[in-house]
């Protein structure tokens, strides 16, 4: 499956002026924020080869990113680990996804959505698009912007918390990473909340206790 522009050729169809498509980046990573960007694209100027990100290797991200950063309407936004803990990440992806759209320049007439949920503070016109980043190509648009500007935080990152390899898994909990979890502990920017990071901090509190 490659996304095309039908369901957005729909909304315009309909009468909607502008059409959005937002998807987020990090819901699974034991570190790092969660990201959502929002995009517009103009039907008449779309990148070739945009795909959903997971489709696409790094190098091919980061040119469509630049691409869409200069040619398209859009907005990124960023919830940190503590509002993840303190909200869960279903809700902090949401409020993450509201806060994009929010950046926009144009206030969008209809706005499709990566998923089977809607963010229930979403005060737009919305469409749920179930697996919408391999369908929609603004969506799928979005998951590229996500996903490249969330990477980039992580690599910052790496740089100060050395030894996690950020820099290569994102925050996402591969071996390695949970590895360095035992050895090193647990950094600011881990999320208390997901259970490795969870079960490590029990442990800590017992042997200190």
């Amino acid at each position: 499956m490659t996304p095309d522009h039908a369901v957005e050729a729909e909304a315009l169809a309909r009468g909607a002026r502008w059409v959005a498509g937002v998807d987020e980046a990090g819901r699974g990573p034991l570190a790092g924020p969660v990201t959502a960007a929002a995009v517009i694209l103009d039907p008449a100027n779309i990148p070739p080869g945009l795909n959903d990100s997971k489709q696409l290797t790094a190098k091919r991200r980061e040119a469509l990113a630049l691409w869409l950063m200069e040619h398209c309407d859009w907005s990124v936004a960023h919830v940190d680990v503590a509002q993840i803990d303190a909200l869960n990440i279903l809700r902090a992806s949401h409020v993450a996804m509201c806060r994009a759209l929010d950046g926009l320049s144009q206030r969008p007439c209809h706005v499709l959505v990566d998923g089977n949920m809607l963010p229930r503070d979403l005060d737009l016109p919305a469409t749920a698009v179930i697996k919408g980043d391999a369908r929609c190509l603004t969506i799928a648009a979005a998951s590229v912007l996500a996903k490249v500007l969330r990477d980039r935080i992580m690599v910052d990152l790496a740089q100060q918390y050395p030894g996690y390899g950020w820099e290569a898994n994102a925050g996402y909990p591969t071996p390695a990473h949970k590895r360095a979890l035992l050895d090193l502990g647990v950094t600011p920017y881990h999320r208390r909340s997901f259970a490795p990071v969870h079960n490590i901090l029990c442990k800590a509190q017992l042997i200190s206790g």
